[in-house]
């Protein structure tokens, strides 16, 4: 599956975006997918991850309450919807799909989209 990245941004502490990821193939619904990020310096952290229907998601605690992930299936599209950013939520956001199981290591994740930029500043 490959899989793109899209939705960042420049913006203001407290606000919101929208990250969505368009993955390619018909196989879509047989992946776990994952939201990653990686800030300068620092290793690629667990963001959030939805299983394969969007019964079950779980978070990374410094973002629960204020992002939400979801699927849309028949898009064969993840999301990411953040609000109240904070400064330290500055990353390149990375998609990714897990064939298998249902985990927030990022070794676990077999396909990875291109990343998208976000950035908050105060």
């Amino acid at each position: 599956v490959q899989l793109q990245a899209s939705g960042g941004g420049l913006v203001q502490a407290g606000a919101s975006l929208r990250l969505s990821c368009a993955a390619s193939g018909r196989t879509f619904s047989g992946y776990t997918m994952g939201w990653f990020r990686q800030a300068p310096g620092k290793e690629r952290e667990f963001v959030a991850t939805i299983n394969r229907s969007g019964g079950i998601t779980w978070y990374e605690d410094s973002v629960k309450g204020r992002f939400t992930i979801s699927r849309d299936n028949a898009k064969n599209t993840v999301y990411l919807q953040m609000n109240s950013l904070k400064t330290e939520d500055t990353a390149v956001y990375y998609c990714a799909a897990d064939p298998k199981g249902f985990s927030r290591s990022p070794s676990r994740y077999a396909y990875w989209g291109q990343g998208t930029q976000v950035t908050v500043f105060s």
